[in-house]
């Protein structure tokens, strides 16, 4: 089915972050004029906000267009506020070791689903597989060599954003898991949860 311009346009600061307006039509193939009409509906709906920022030595200020906390709800969330309500109920209820339990549970779970289908026998092939993956699981995940020979992944959407934001086991529990299906160092260098537009995962070899 064939996305509609505002669409469009939320995926793409989704995706690739802050843009002018005329970045922003060139990406669409429209004009600038009709990119920031576009945007301008979108902003009346709260979903995306102006930014100025400041020039670079005498050049003019840029107004770069972002998403709102709005405009980040409207990409799945994995039924966040339910998903959070449960996780307050499990812990006064049965404790925090509960918890753990349950996403080292989860973790075994993941680690025995991802190896099933990352198998390429070099590093940078096995982290395009699991970007598939986090893909399909809706993380909107994209990977690709960096010029000091690591790999970075990158995930432009959480959806159990508030779940990790309830317990930062979940967040643990990632790392740890494409540690071990890798086989590979891998280190958070950009963390949603911390503010950052997307996850980021910094890949080398052991």
């Amino acid at each position: 089915m064939r996305q509609s311009p505002s669409n469009r346009i939320l995926l793409l600061l989704k995706t690739e972050g802050p843009q002018l307006a005329a970045a922003i039509g060139t990406s669409l193939g429209i004009t600038g004029e009709a990119a920031r009409q576009q945007l301008a509906k979108l902003a009346e709906d709260g979903l995306v906000a102006p930014v100025t920022e400041a020039a670079v030595g005498r050049g003019r200020p840029r107004q770069l267009w972002h998403l709102t906390a709005a405009g980040n709800q409207t990409f799945p969330d994995g039924h966040a506020e339910l998903t959070a309500s449960l996780l307050s109920a499990l812990v006064d209820t049965l404790g925090s070791d509960a918890l753990d339990a349950i996403i080292s549970a989860r973790e075994a779970e993941t680690i025995g689903r991802y190896q099933r289908e990352v198998t390429a026998p070099d590093l940078a092939g096995r982290v395009g597989q699991l970007a598939a993956i986090r893909t399909r699981e809706g993380y909107m995940a994209d990977s690709w060599s960096e010029d000091d020979g690591s790999i970075l992944l990158v995930e432009n959407h959480c959806p159990i954003c508030t779940a990790a934001a309830a317990c930062a086991g979940f967040c643990r529990s990632e790392l740890e898991t494409f540690r071990s299906v890798l086989g590979a160092r891998v280190e958070r260098s950009e963390h949603i949860l911390l503010g950052a537009r997307r996850c980021a995962y910094r890949i080398s070899s052991l």
